[in-house]
């Protein structure tokens, strides 16, 4: 039976070979990077049995207590309804809870149950030490300008 060449751990993939145009594309970079960044943090987390979405939503509720699925859903950079199934999770987990708005009945605000703000505070620590683990090649000054530079460009 023939094997896909594509293996989960996409961090490591071997670099194209030669002098490819790839390399010179920063967009190929940044998304090499952020498969070996995310791949760092997804073996943290899979002892809390979350993912990356999960714990990035789970930290932008705690900073916007109340937010509607539809500013969830911009602030993660995903379409409106990937927001149901990733909600339907972390409130099966009793990690947060939307709560039906009274002025519309059809809106529901978020929030984070208690054991979501214990676990979220454990998490943000994890997530901390597996992004300095993941970027240890590079010097506090260069990983500070290079954070400062990727803010500029997502930011433009």
């Amino acid at each position: 039976m023939a094997r896909s060449a594509r293996t989960d751990d996409t961090a490591s993939l071997p670099t194209p070979p030669g002098d490819t145009v790839l390399e010179d594309l920063l967009g190929y970079a940044l998304r090499r990077a952020q498969l070996k960044l995310f791949q760092h943090l997804i073996s943290r987390l899979a002892a809390y049995d979350l993912r990356p979405a999960q714990f990035s939503a789970l930290a932008i509720i705690e900073q916007n207590p109340g937010l509607m699925q539809a500013d969830l859903a911009r602030a993660l950079a995903i379409e409106p309804p990937q927001v149901v199934p990733l909600l339907n999770k972390l409130e099966e987990r009793a990690l947060a809870v939307r709560v039906r708005c009274k002025p519309d009945k059809r809106s529901y605000g978020i929030f984070l149950s208690k054991s979501g703000e214990a676990m979220l505070k454990e998490l943000k620590q994890i997530a901390s030490d597996s992004d300095r683990e993941a970027t240890g090649s590079l010097e506090e000054a260069e990983r500070t300008e290079l954070l400062r530079l990727l803010t500029k460009i997502y930011k433009e």
